[in-house]
Parts: C-alpha cells; sequence; structure tokens
C-alpha cells in the first residue's frame, strides 16, 4: 500500500491531519467542533495536494521511465514514439526525456545494423552467383579442351570463343563493380563540360543501331526544333546513362517494338524520357530496380546479359549531378525513365535538324 501514491498521501494526511489536530487542541479557546473542522480539512487539503503532486510529478514519469526501460531491455522498441518536448514542473521529465531520445537513437541504430546485415547477406549471395557463372563456364571449356578436345581445330576454336566470352563477362563485372563501389566512396570525379545532350543521343542510337536491328526494335528520336540542347556535366557518364537507358529500352522490348526518346527543353533544364513499349515492370519490383543485382527476371535478364549493376550506375550518376531518376511502368504495356540535366544557356543551338527516326 505504500508503494503506491494513494497510500503514501493516506499517511501524509492522516500525519499532518494529527499535527494540526493536537496544535489546535492546545489553544485554550479550541472546541472539539474546531478541531474535527480544522482536523477534516487539513486531511482532505493534505491528502489531495499530496497525491496530485505524487501521481502526476513522479510516479507517473517513473511508471513512463518503467516501461521504456523493459523495451530496452526486451529489444522491443517499436512502440517508443518520439514525443514532442513539453514543459514541465516535474523533475523526472527531463531524465524521461533523455531516455526516450537514448530508446529512439538506439532503435535506429538497430534497424539500420539490420538493413545493412540483410543487404551484406544478400549482396555476398548475389555477388558470389554472377561470378560464378561466367568462372564455371570458362573453366568447363578450358578443362574440356584440356582432356583431348584441344586437338579438334574446330571445337577448339569453338570453345575458346566462349571461354573468352565468358572472361570477358566476368572482366565487365568486375569493372562495374568497381566503378559502382568509386562512386559511393566519392572517388570518381566528375569532369564538367558543355555539351549538346541532342548530339550525345544521337551517337547512342548510332551505337546501338545493330543492336535494334537484330531485335527488329524501331528507335524514335525527338526534340524540340531550334532550341537550346546545351548542358554542363560529365559527358562521358551522361553517355553511359543514356547508354544504358536506351540499351534497356531495346533489351527488354518485344520484337518488331520501339524505343522511344524524348528530349524536350524547359525553362531552366532539360528533359529525357525514354520510353519503350516492352514487357514492363511489376508495381512491387519498381522500388528495386536501382539495386546492384536486383533483376526483375532473374533468368530471363541473365540470358539477355549484362552485368545487374547499370541501373545502380545510372542512379549514383545522375545523384552525383544533383538530379534524379524516375520510373513509371505498366506490366505489358512498357516502362518510361525520365532524368533532367541543367540547362546551360551560354550555347545556342543552329540549324537543328526535324526530329528522326531510327530504326
Amino acid at each position: 500500500m505504500l508503494t503506491t501514491s494513494r497510500g503514501i498521501s493516506l499517511v501524509l494526511a492522516i500525519a499532518i491531519a494529527t499535527l494540526t489536530v493536537a496544535f489546535l487542541s492546545l489553544l485554550d479557546d479550541a472546541t472539539p467542533t474546531l478541531l474535527v473542522v480544522a482536523g477534516g480539512l487539513s486531511f482532505s487539503v493534505s491528502y489531495l495536494l499530496t497525491y496530485v503532486t505524487l501521481e502526476f510529478l513522479i510516479f507517473k514519469e517513473i511508471s513512463n521511465i518503467y516501461t521504456v526501460l523493459e523495451k530496452i531491455q526486451k529489444k522491443d522498441l517499436s512502440g517508443v514514439a518520439e514525443k514532442p518536448k513539453k514543459s514541465s514542473i516535474s523533475p523526472l521529465r527531463k531524465i524521461n526525456d533523455t531516455i526516450n531520445s537514448y530508446a529512439q537513437a538506439k532503435n535506429k541504430e538497430i534497424e539500420t545494423l539490420q538493413r545493412n546485415a540483410a543487404f551484406r547477406r544478400e549482396f555476398i549471395a548475389d555477388i558470389s552467383h554472377e561470378l560464378k557463372t561466367p568462372i564455371f563456364a570458362a573453366q568447363g571449356y578450358v578443362h574440356t579442351l584440356m582432356d583431348g578436345a584441344v586437338d579438334d581445330q574446330k571445337v577448339r576454336d569453338k570453345f575458346l570463343k566462349r571461354a573468352a566470352k565468358s572472361l570477358n563477362s566476368l572482366d565487365k563485372l568486375v569493372q562495374d563493380l568497381l566503378t559502382l563501389n568509386q562512386m559511393e566512396s566519392g572517388v570518381v570525379k566528375f569532369h564538367y563540360e558543355v555539351f549538346d545532350v541532342r548530339e550525345l543521343i544521337q551517337e547512342v542510337i548510332e551505337q546501338l543501331e545493330n543492336k535494334a536491328e537484330k531485335r527488329n526494335v524501331a528507335i524514335r528520336f525527338t526534340f524540340d526544333e531550334d532550341k537550346n540542347h546545351w548542358t554542363k556535366a560529365d559527358k562521358d557518364k551522361i553517355y553511359r546513362v543514356c547508354q544504358n537507358l536506351i540499351s534497356n529500352a531495346i533489351k527488354y522490348n518485344h520484337e518488331g517494338g520501339e524505343a522511344h526518346i524524348n528530349l524536350k527543353t524547359k525553362k531552366n533544364h532539360l528533359n529525357i524520357e525514354i520510353r519503350d513499349n516492352g514487357q514492363g515492370i511489376p508495381a512491387e519490383d519498381l522500388k528495386r530496380i536501382f539495386e546492384r543485382f536486383y533483376r526483375v527476371e532473374k533468368s530471363r535478364s541473365r540470358e539477355k546479359g549484362g552485368t545487374g549493376l547499370g541501373l545502380a550506375i545510372v542512379k549514383h550518376i545522375l545523384e552525383g549531378h544533383k538530379s534524379k531518376i524516375s520510373v513509371s511502368s505498366t506490366v505489358g504495356k512498357g516502362s518510361i525513365f525520365t532524368f533532367s540535366l541543367p540547362l546551360a544557356k551560354n550555347k545556342l543551338t543552329k540549324g537543328n535538324p526535324k526530329p528522326t527516326t531510327t530504326k
């Protein structure tokens, strides 16, 4: 009973009322009625004041502190909400706020560690699988040749070409990993220059023409006539962004499909949109397609080639340019990738050709 605010308040109120009555009884003109009234008033006032003080300024805060400490002990901080700071006369409120802040910090730290641990496990599994595929393929061809197939010139040439192709894939994977790691660590420096984005996109299209022809995919490039298409950025890295996105628009398109690149000049920036009418991306995969090694359809994506790092590199390149890439997609209808670059107004384009269609 004495461990609750009611019990302590009752004992203190009785003690104060008793002292008050005893003191008043020493007076000559103190009547029994006066003593009863004084005792009752002192008991009531003392009980209420003591109860309110203990319950709301001490016991309530202690209860909150114990609740938070129990959750910390159980490592369950999901219910610990960050509350707004309120002024209080309670001497324990500051302690309670400090513990809450500590619990919040530990909760965020635990969540971050859990996410990092899950990411490391997934990354190690992915990279092990990605490295294993070309290594085992090249190893198989070489061992076959060593077992006697090297004497057959036709088989030897065929297997050596396949082994070289597997090793080239391995080299590309390692190079992409190094590039991505350097970007994430800030080692890669951006070399800014002023260039024409329209001409850069046309260079990418020319480089991918054969790939598009093999899949019977038409590439359409439209842009605003007689407008400025100059920007200040790292030309080589923006070339890689466009190359990756346009290549994907061809790779994941239907036979006889269309990849449409639209370049628009806005007030202060250039808007680049790459659209395809291919297989599309499910909604649950949209948020993860820029992660390393994430593939929407792992088997089909691997058959089409690539390292699974292209979109992750694209994201980091654009973030380095203070830009973001957005994507929208409908399964069976295609996908749209959009990003923007700053408009350089100190250059003027002259004699821009009309919108072109490249097949």
